[in-house]
């Protein structure tokens, strides 16, 4: 007996691999599949790095219109992703250094609460578990509006690496790759750039409780 086909089944999804060779022979769609699959994340990148929207959305713009251009020159020994975001990467830092004196104002709705979460310092005597839920949602948005500026003030390699691990979620040999150092340097910034911001964060704790 034949069995009727299944047509609810799932198409295989196609490798990046795959995509990157079709895009170089001249296959757009293949490209703009690509772009789908990680601009997401790019974005997410620039824009905690710059901390503005509309500069972000430039710079993925730019982005793409780069990785468009450089891609017959892509070679195949590195993943897409990796070689995205470091022009990615690139294209913001030398934004970042044209636009170092340019002021910013940052507003609340900007910014990343995972962020603000995993760096709080809790208090060692146990008084932010007392506090009522208004009084912590409003402590929390005063630290994440400390820690989104902490992060600006951070060094371009330092803010590199806290963006890339602790708000993407990339692992130290991902980043590695990303940014083309050893893994060992990435850990190090990583553990410098934390120590940077925890004292910021823990100044303004300190002070909070004293007020």
């Amino acid at each position: 007996m034949i069995k009727p086909e299944n047509n609810d089944e799932p198409l295989p999804a196609v490798s990046d691999e795959v995509l990157v060779t079709r895009a170089q022979a001249g296959d757009d769609a293949a490209f703009e599949e690509l772009i789908t699959r990680h601009k997401k994340s790019l974005y997410g990148a620039i824009y905690h790095m710059t901390s503005n929207h509309d500069d972000a959305s430039d710079l993925l713009q730019d982005t793409l219109m780069r990785a468009y251009k450089a891609l017959p020159k892509f070679r195949s020994d590195a993943k897409f992703s990796t070689w995205v975001y470091r022009i990615a990467l690139n294209v913001t830092i030398n934004f970042l250094r044209q636009a170092r004196n340019r002021s910013r104002k940052l507003s609340l709705d900007e910014l990343d609460m995972d962020a603000a979460e995993m760096l709080m310092m809790e208090d060692s005597t146990g008084g932010n578990a007392k506090k009522q839920p208004e009084e912590r949602e409003q402590e929390l948005r005063e630290l994440q509006l400390i820690l989104n500026q902490a992060i600006q003030e951070l060094s371009e390699k330092h803010r590199t690496v806290v963006v890339l691990h602790d708000i993407q979620g990339k692992t130290h040999m991902e980043i590695a790759r990303i940014i083309n150092v050893p893994e060992g340097t990435v850990k190090t910034r990583l553990f410098h750039a934390h120590r940077i911001l925890q004292k910021k964060l823990g100044r303004h704790h300190r002070a909070g409780n004293l007020g």
